[in-house]
């Protein structure tokens, strides 16, 4: 059992210049974790202090990823809370009240040099000295008097943390990393506040945690390089410096930083590929992290009640989404009908959205080639995407009309799916009424094969499924079809693949017997008759 302390504060940053990264969901993730865990406070605070890209629709973008994972906060954005507000545009007074008490006591001083003479100095540098060491400290010499005059004077000019010049090495414990170590010599003056006024990052970022209260930082390893800079402001200004726990990147399958090519990168986009919030935490949470290094299927209250900093590994972790479509299995597969049907319904309303559309009578559809079937599944289809509003509402009303069908589809398909974005093609077989698609493929090799005598098979099915009275058993119903297909000599793979052609459109379908007991007897004799006289 993990001892609790109601003390740890941590906090999520998210700048809303787009939707949540995978990368940004799993720091979310552990930060939320680590909260509940320690019966700590989770803050969720927006970082929109950039112009152009920081949109009010992108905010609602993360706080409806972060809501459908589960991820609740108990201080920030719609929930408030003593330390807000909880987007830095609206901060601004706190961190010139910081900037000022440095001003005061000397630990700013204000720097006039333009663009142009520090882009000179840089390249001198590069071509003579050996390389650039950062600011040289020119205006850091100035009198207060002369400065003062300048600032008076309109003169424009930046401010510069004056890092001691007697400081020695910064150092730090990190959670994950351990001991880190950086030379003060190469950490130059840093600017934090600008020519126009505006804050810079590490400077607000600092200000931010502080002022919240904020005891452990837990956030990417890219921001490793910022940390012995932020650590030089916390001195400054007299801050307490929290515990710092980087986390390694997360990488795709071929090693190489999760980016586009590998697929989808956003919550948003898993979500509408038919993912389970549950297994996205989940999954997340173990790209870097581990209970026991053994049990993969860890619940939220599971995870809440174990996570800690020391079991986060240093090794980049690895986006598996062949693991990723395992685990949402394992979490479809555990799940009750009524749930599944909940969590189901826009893929099972576009399943029936897709199944009335279907044209009249007999289609023939192409089987798709092996590559255009990979990219159809890395692709994200929304469901409602293509469908008119009118039927729209019309396949989520049956849906809702009919729980007790949705609730017996499930047990037919819980075992052979991963993602929900799946349902609309295993099951729009369901409501074409009398029409049917036939898949090219399968005609040709159940259907049309030499010798395979579908013709009589499909005869033999057709008149025992015609002969059903009242509520029918499927298995004495296939034992019906099965004896009557021995006596005509023929094996029940020959006798039932055509059956499931005929009444499903192609070769792999949900169980035979169990799906026509949900359909409507009528429109399967159709679809038997229209097949035989399309093929035969």
């Amino acid at each position: 059992m993990v001892e609790k302390d109601p003390s740890v504060r941590v906090r999520f940053a998210p700048s809303p210049t787009g939707m949540l990264h995978i990368g940004g969901a799993r720091t979310a993730i552990y930060n939320w974790a680590f909260a509940r865990t320690m019966g700590g406070t989770f803050v969720l605070r927006i970082e929109d202090t950039d112009p152009e890209r920081s949109t009010e629709e992108n905010t609602q973008i993360i706080l409806r990823a972060m809501r459908w994972l589960g991820l609740s906060w108990d201080e920030g954005p719609e929930v408030g809370g003593p330390c807000g507000p909880y987007f830095q545009t609206q901060r601004t007074e706190t961190y010139q009240a910081a900037l000022d008490k440095l001003k005061a006591e000397g630990r700013v001083y204000p720097c006039f040099c333009t663009k142009e003479e520090l882009d000179a100095k840089r390249a001198k540098a590069e071509a003579e000295d050996g390389g650039y060491a950062g600011y040289d400290g020119t205006c850091r010499c100035l009198s207060k008097e002369e400065a003062q005059a300048r600032i008076d004077a309109g003169e424009p000019h930046v401010w510069r943390i004056a890092v001691p010049r007697d400081r020695g090495t910064i150092q730090f414990d990190d959670a994950v990393y351990g001991h880190m170590s950086f030379p003060a010599e190469a950490m130059d003056d840093m600017i934090v506040c600008r020519s126009d006024g505006t804050f810079t990052y590490n400077f607000a970022v600092v200000c931010d945690d502080a002022n919240m209260g904020i005891t452990h930082v837990i956030r990417g390893d890219d921001h490793l390089s910022n940390t012995p800079r932020q650590v030089l402001i916390y001195e400054a200004c007299d801050f307490p410096v929290p515990v710092f726990a980087h986390l390694p990147m997360i990488l795709g399958p071929d090693g190489h930083k999760l980016s586009k090519r590998h697929g989808a990168t956003s919550v948003e986009e898993y979500r509408d590929r038919g993912y389970l919030p549950e297994a996205m935490v989940n999954f997340l949470a173990l790209i870097g992290w581990s209970l026991d290094g053994e049990t993969t299927i860890i619940p939220e209250d599971v995870l809440c009640e174990n996570f800690t900093l020391d079991r986060i590994n240093r090794k980049d972790g690895v986006f598996d989404e062949t693991k990723l479509e395992w685990m949402n299995g394992v979490y479809i597969r555990e799940m009750d009908a009524d749930t599944w049907v909940e969590a189901a319904t826009p893929w099972l309303a576009q399943a029936y959205a897709d199944g009335v559309r279907v044209d009249a009578g007999v289609t023939m559809v192409p089987t798709p080639a092996k590559e255009e079937q990979e990219e159809r599944a890395r692709q994200t289809r929304v469901p409602g995407d293509g469908v008119d509003v009118e039927l729209w509402q019309k396949a989520l009303a049956h849906v809702a009309d009919h729980p007790a069908l949705f609730r017996a589809i499930f047990p037919l398909v819980a075992e052979r799916l991963v993602r929900f974005d799946e349902i609309p093609a295993k099951l729009s077989y369901l409501f074409w009424g009398p029409n049917v698609q036939l898949d090219e493929k399968s005609v040709a090799k159940v259907l049309t094969k030499d010798g395979a005598r579908a013709d009589e098979a499909l005869a033999i099915c057709r008149e025992v499924l015609a002969g059903l009275t009242g509520d029918w058993d499927e298995d004495v119903t296939m034992e019906a079809c099965k004896a009557k297909g021995e006596a005509a000599g023929l094996k029940p793979k020959q006798l039932f693949q055509p059956l499931r052609v005929a009444v499903a459109g192609n070769m792999v379908s949900p169980p035979l017997f169990e799906s026509i007991k949900l359909m409507d007897m009528a429109d399967v004799l159709a679809r038997i008759d229209a097949t035989v006289s399309a093929v035969f």
